[in-house]
C-alpha cells in the first residue's frame, strides 16, 4: 500500500521535495526506503554515463569544428555561414559571454556553445550549407541519411539534458542508450569510442540495480 507523503523523512520533503521524490515513492510501491534507494541508483547511473556524454559531446563540438573552420576558411566560420535564426542566437549570446574577459578567441566560443547547437548544424535546416558541403565529413565512420543522424543525436541530447540536470532516468532504456552512444562517438571515431570505453563504468552500474 503506498505511504502518505507526510511519512516522508523531512529532509526528503524539504530537501529533494515531495513531487520530485514522487516518481521514486510510486515505483517502490509506497516503500520509503526502496524509494531511496531507488534515487541512490539513479545517482549512481547518471554518474557513470558522465564520462561517455562528455566524450561524445566534446567529439561532435571539435568535429563540426574543424571542418566547417576548413569549409570557410576561417576560425570563426560562424561570420561566413549562412545559419538558422536560432543557431545565431546561441552564438551571439556564447559571443557576448566570452567578451566578459579579458582576452578571448573563437576557440572560446566553441567550447560555450552548447551540445544543442552543435546537435541542431545536422538538422534538416542546415542541409544544404553545413551538412553537404562540410559536416558530413565529421563523421568518416557513417553512411547513412542525415536525417538519422540527427534523429539519434537529439535522442541522445535530450537524455543528456536529463542526467545533467539530474531528472529521474530509471525508467529508461539504459543499455539503449548505452549502446547508442558509443555508436554515435565510434562514427566520429572509432578510436575515441575505444578510449572511452577503458573507462566506462555503465555496465557495472546498471548490473548493481536492486530496486
Amino acid at each position: 500500500m503506498t505511504r502518505d507523503n507526510a511519512e516522508l523523512p523531512a529532509w526528503v520533503r524539504e530537501l529533494l521535495s515531495e513531487s520530485r521524490f514522487d516518481r521514486y515513492l510510486k515505483k517502490a510501491g509506497g516503500e520509503v526506503d526502496v524509494a531511496v534507494r531507488l534515487y541512490d541508483w539513479n545517482l549512481q547511473a547518471s554518474a557513470a554515463f558522465y564520462g561517455p556524454l562528455h566524450w561524445l559531446e566534446v567529439a561532435l563540438r571539435n568535429a563540426l569544428h574543424h571542418r566547417l573552420r576548413e569549409r570557410f576558411g576561417r576560425e570563426d566560420w560562424w561570420k561566413a555561414a549562412q545559419l538558422a535564426d536560432n543557431a545565431k542566437f546561441k552564438i551571439g549570446r556564447a559571443r557576448r559571454k566570452i567578451e566578459r574577459r579579458q582576452d578571448h578567441t573563437p576557440d572560446d566560443v566553441v567550447a560555450e556553445l552548447t551540445f544543442g547547437f552543435w546537435v541542431s548544424l545536422l538538422s534538416r535546416t542546415h542541409d544544404r550549407q553545413i551538412w553537404v558541403p562540410a559536416a558530413h565529413r565529421a563523421f568518416p565512420h557513417y553512411s547513412g541519411p542525415r536525417s538519422a543522424l540527427h534523429e539519434d543525436f537529439m535522442g541522445i541530447l535530450d537524455f543528456r539534458n536529463r542526467v545533467m540536470h539530474h531528472e529521474p532516468i530509471f525508467y529508461l532504456d539504459l543499455p539503449e542508450y548505452h549502446e547508442r552512444i558509443y555508436r554515435l562517438l565510434g562514427y566520429l571515431s572509432q578510436d575515441a569510442a575505444r578510449h572511452a570505453e577503458r573507462t566506462d563504468e555503465i555496465s557495472a552500474a546498471l548490473d548493481a540495480r536492486d530496486v
